[in-house]
C-alpha cells in the first residue's frame, strides 16, 4: 500500500472529534464501522488518555482495523498502558510502570482517564491491553513510513531481534524496554517519544505538566540544527542554552515520506510539513486543539495543502 492513506494524529480519547474528522474525510459508518470507498486511515498512536471517550475511541479504531479500513501504530501512551498493566517479575507486587510513590502518582495522573473508563485491572482493562500489544511500533512501506515520534534507523535495528515480523512487541521486549538504561529502553523511548539530548550540567527546565527535565526533545528531522536552542521543540527559546550540542548522534535524512504525531504542535501554528518528507499530524487535540490528518496519495514531497482538520 503506497497511496490513498489518511494519516490521523493523536486522538487521546476524543471520539467525537475523530468521528467528525472521518466524516469530513468522506468516510461513512456502515456495516459496523467507518469506511471509505478508496482510502485507508492510519492512526499514529496515542489513542488513549486525557479525553472523555477512551473506550469509544478504541472501539472505533479497532472496528476499522478489523474491517481492513484502517491501520495503526503504537504511541507512547499505549506502551505506558501496557507497562502499567504488566507485573514486574523483579519486584513482586509492583508493575513495570510504577503505580506507587511519587512516580506512581505522576503516572496515575497521566493515565487516569483511561483507567476510569475501563476500570483498573478489570476484564475490560485486560482486553484492551492485549489488543494494544498487537499494534506495531512502526509501519514501513516502499513509499512511506509511519512511526509515533521519530524514525531512527539505528534504534529500529536495535529492536529488530526483539519484535515479531509485524514489528509488534514481544513479551521479553515489554520487560526489557521498561527498564531504564537498556538498549531496548533507549530504542523504544526514541521511536515513541522522540530523540532527546542531555542538557549541560546544571541546566534544566519544566515541561508542560510541571515536571523538571534535563534533556531537550529535538527536531530530529532537521539535522542541520546543531545548538540546543535551535534544535529543541516545544520550549521557549529563552529556556534553552544557545550552545553547540554535545553527544548527539545524527539521524540520517529520511528517504521517503514519514508521518509522526506526538509533538503537541500549537493549534495556532499553520499546518505544514516539518520538512519535505516529514509531516507531524499532532496539533494538540488532546488539550483542545484540532484533530489533524494528512491525506497522502503517494507523493514524494509533502505539502501543506494535504492537511485536513476537524
Amino acid at each position: 500500500m503506497t497511496a490513498a492513506c489518511d494519516v490521523i494524529g493523536d486522538v487521546h480519547g476524543h471520539a467525537d472529534r475523530l468521528e467528525a474528522l472521518l466524516h469530513r474525510l468522506g468516510y461513512t459508518h456502515r456495516a459496523g464501522t467507518w469506511r471509505h470507498p478508496e482510502r485507508t486511515a492510519i492512526f499514529v498512536g496515542d489513542l488513549i488518555d486525557r479525553g472523555a471517550h477512551q473506550v469509544r475511541t478504541l472501539r472505533i479504531v479497532r472496528s476499522m482495523i478489523d474491517a481492513g479500513t484502517a491501520r495503526a501504530t503504537m504511541g507512547n501512551h499505549e506502551f505506558n498502558a501496557i507497562a502499567w498493566a504488566t507485573p514486574d517479575a523483579d519486584h513482586p507486587g509492583e508493575h513495570l510502570r510504577r503505580r506507587t510513590g511519587p512516580v506512581g502518582e505522576k503516572n496515575r495522573r497521566q493515565h487516569q482517564a483511561f483507567l476510569a473508563d475501563v476500570g483498573e485491572d478489570s476484564a475490560e482493562h485486560t482486553y484492551w491491553i492485549e489488543w494494544m500489544k498487537q499494534l506495531p511500533l512502526w509501519i514501513e512501506e516502499p513509499g512511506f513510513r509511519v512511526v509515533h515520534a521519530c524514525w531512527s534507523p539505528r534504534h529500529v535495528e536495535t529492536l529488530h531481534p526483539y519484535v515479531d515480523p509485524e514489528a509488534c512487541l514481544t513479551e521479553g521486549l515489554i520487560d526489557s524496554a521498561s527498564r531504564r538504561g537498556s538498549d531496548t529502553y533507549h530504542a523504544i523511548e526514541t521511536l515513541l517519544k522522540g530523540e532527546e539530548v542531555a542538557l549541560p550540567d546544571g541546566v534544566s527546565f519544566f515541561d508542560k505538566d510541571g515536571h523538571e527535565r534535563t534533556e531537550i526533545r529535538t527536531q530530529w528531522w532537521r539535522p542541520e540544527l546543531t545548538t540546543y536552542r535551535d534544535a529543541c521543540i516545544g520550549l521557549r527559546p529563552d529556556d534553552v542554552p544557545d550552545l553547540e550540542m554535545a553527544g548527539r548522534v545524527a539521524i540520517p535524512e529520511v528517504d521517503r515520506p514519514t508521518f509522526i504525531g506526538h509533538y503537541w504542535l500549537s493549534p495556532r501554528e499553520p499546518m505544514a510539513p516539518r520538512s519535505k518528507r516529514v509531516a507531524c499530524v499532532d496539533y494538540s487535540a488532546g488539550k483542545g486543539g484540532p484533530l489533524v490528518c494528512y491525506r497522502f496519495d503517494g507523493e514524494g514531497e509533502l505539502t501543506a495543502e494535504k492537511f485536513v482538520s476537524a
